[in-house]
């Protein structure tokens, strides 16, 4: 457990961790690639964000531990939600934001992401997201 002297910072350092470990595990990667899990978290966090309404968007937002919320809305524009991206769009943004190289497709690794993320949101809230979405995206998000 991570140790900041304050309980609430103490189980967000947790849980993000736990996100991050499960991502790893998922790629099969060591926690030595911590920069990576962090880095595609990041990329797909962002995409989702700026997929989504506003509104949407925060409820979304709402539910995530509070460093994942902090990370989700790092250099957030609202005036420009949502961009009206499909599958392919998502999945180029999310590629574009990595700087680093991995086996699967884009697709995988947003699967894989949002896998991990999926065990701290609702599935009301989940269902609210994917049906916001082009069902070509809604796919990828399920």
């Amino acid at each position: 457990m991570a140790e900041t002297g304050y309980t609430p910072f103490n189980r967000t350092v947790d849980k993000t961790n736990r996100v991050l470990h499960e991502i790893e595990e998922a790629h099969g990667w060591s926690s030595d690639r911590r920069n990576q899990s962090y880095a595609a978290l990041r990329a797909v966090l962002h995409a989702l964000r700026d997929r989504l309404t506003v509104e949407e968007g925060a409820q979304l937002a709402a539910q995530l531990p509070m460093l994942m919320r902090g990370i989700y809305y790092e250099a957030w524009r609202p005036s420009v939600v949502p961009m009206k991206i499909g599958r392919d769009g998502f999945l180029a943004r999310v590629a574009d934001e990595l700087s680093f190289s991995y086996d699967e497709s884009p697709e995988e690794l947003v699967r894989t992401v949002l896998q991990a993320l999926r065990r701290h949101i609702t599935d009301g809230e989940w269902e609210d997201v994917t049906s916001s979405m082009p069902k070509d995206l809604a796919a990828v998000l399920v």
